[in-house]
């Protein structure tokens, strides 16, 4: 197969995504597995003994899914500052 760039693998992925989500009538269910897969990683992460009350484990799993997302956001931005310099 050809080498392709970045930019068209990109573009390739984004059609077989909007194809995809064409034949799903239940996109919640679609994507049920992940997100529960998503919650129980965070969740083990905080509780590694299941030791936690499950409210407290569900706080403190919310917690750490927030600075999850924010960590990968200040590495967005690093990134992005870096690329602009570089250009």
């Amino acid at each position: 197969m050809k080498s392709e760039s970045p930019t068209e693998r990109s573009l390739r992925a984004r059609a077989a995504a909007f194809t995809r989500w064409a034949k799903i009538d239940d996109r919640p269910a679609a994507t049920a597995a992940a997100r529960t897969a998503a919650r129980n990683r965070f969740e083990k992460q905080v509780d590694p003994d299941g030791v936690l009350t499950e409210g407290e484990r569900t706080r403190r799993a919310e917690m750490a899914r927030r600075a999850f997302y924010a960590d990968m956001a200040r590495k967005s931005v690093a990134a992005r500052r870096r690329r602009k310099k570089a250009a």
